[in-house]
């Protein structure tokens, strides 16, 4: 098909992380097809590449099996009501962001009706829940990896696979704009500044965020010059709020609407809930202490399933422990204040860390646009 050619993309993203890559994504579909019509689930960032969202994507948003669990019926009508438009429609491709346990079962129906499919993300069968990689044989005639390590793996299991690099290594520049972003934040060139990332769900936010600002304010006393910025995702704002006035009260936090990627940039040093944003701050070069909570029920099951010793991407893909990590009973404001303190102790430490992410960072900028849209193009025009 042409560059002008008008074809229909169908795509489902959950949750802010998917919207993240799927807007990235489309930009690369959009400058090689002009004529683009791309409909299904997303969120702001599909919807600024013109993407047209049939239900919001917060209704994807779930946290583990207990929320998973409560909120079963609304999704599998969902994803009923879904499938049946889209099998009415008959786009050229259907691409499946992640959220692989709704995007799986309409994979597979969708594809049992002729309609190529493509999975964007390789579920982290390395680490933890293998046996997904037969549901994923089932549901994708292709999937896009992040990661250079996962199609081999794919192979093995008769999976058609293409290593696109990571969107986010090719958006975020080599060398971060520290400077820039001070100015942008209104942060002191000479200032210590702490960036705290409590996660982009509701559930994140109730669990991990007293964590980081009761860690942040241990750090205050101890080191009262440090300066804390704190991102937070559209409609989060109220609940970060009631955290800061229990948790600390009298702790400086410079709240943004957004914006986090200007916060890692300027930060000296990143205390992260454990998911994407640890593998942004790599990318920015950013020292950090990664971290996790979640309900006992999922963390027991959680951790029958683990395949690795390591939760956060950095540390995965290093291969090592690089950064340290405080998951669950470890994670305690006493243990993420002694790290953050370690790090701002360390220069010499933090140099070698930053070299680590440099060589992550190029390894990952693939052009994942291209590539994916190559790999996509091939399985329309088959």
């Amino acid at each position: 098909m042409g560059e002008g050619a008008a074809i229909t993309v169908a795509m489902v993203a959950g949750e802010a992380s998917g919207d993240l890559l799927a807007g990235l994504l489309l930009a690369g579909l959009r400058s090689r097809w002009s004529g683009l019509r791309a409909v299904g689930i997303g969120g702001p960032r599909m919807a600024a590449q013109g993407f047209e969202s049939w239900w919001p994507h917060e209704r994807l948003a779930v946290f583990g099996y207990v929320d998973a669990l409560g909120r079963l019926p609304e999704l599998l009508g969902i994803r009923r009501q879904l499938g049946r438009r889209l099998l009415a429609a008959r786009p050229q491709v259907f691409v499946g962001v992640d959220a692989p346990d709704f995007n799986f079962g309409l994979e597979s129906r969708l594809r049992a009706a002729g309609i190529p499919t493509v999975h964007f993300v390789c579920p982290s069968i390395w680490a933890w829940r293998g046996e997904r990689v037969h549901r994923l044989a089932r549901a994708a005639d292709h999937v896009l990896c992040l990661f250079p390590f996962e199609p081999p793996l794919l192979k093995q299991h008769g999976v058609s696979a293409t290593f696109v690099g990571h969107p986010l290594a090719d958006a975020i520049a080599l060398t971060p704009p520290r400077t820039q972003a001070r100015a942008a934040l209104g942060l002191a060139e000479e200032a210590t500044v702490v960036a705290l990332l409590p996660g982009s769900r509701q559930s994140e936010v109730d669990l991990i965020a007293p964590l980081l600002v009761a860690a942040a304010a241990r750090l205050a006393r101890a080191r009262p010059a440090c300066r804390f910025v704190l991102p937070i995702v559209p409609g989060l704002r109220e609940s970060v709020d009631d955290v800061l006035r229990r948790e600390a009260p009298a702790l400086a936090v410079q709240c943004l609407d957004g914006r986090s990627h200007e916060a890692l940039a300027a930060c000296d040093l990143a205390l992260v809930a454990s998911g994407t944003a640890t593998l942004e701050a790599a990318l920015f070069k950013r020292p950090m202490v990664i971290t996790y909570r979640m309900s006992w029920l999922n963390w027991q099951r959680m951790k029958r399933m683990r395949y690795q010793p390591w939760v956060g991407l950095p540390n995965i893909l290093c291969n090592e422990f690089v950064v340290p990590e405080r998951i669950q009973d470890d994670a305690t404001p006493e243990n993420l204040a002694s790290d953050a303190i370690a790090w701002l102790d360390d220069p010499e430490r933090v140099r070698s860390v930053q070299a680590r992410f440099d060589e992550l960072h190029r390894m990952l900028r693939q052009d994942t646009a291209r590539k994916a849209s190559d790999a996509i193009a091939s399985i329309i025009q088959a």
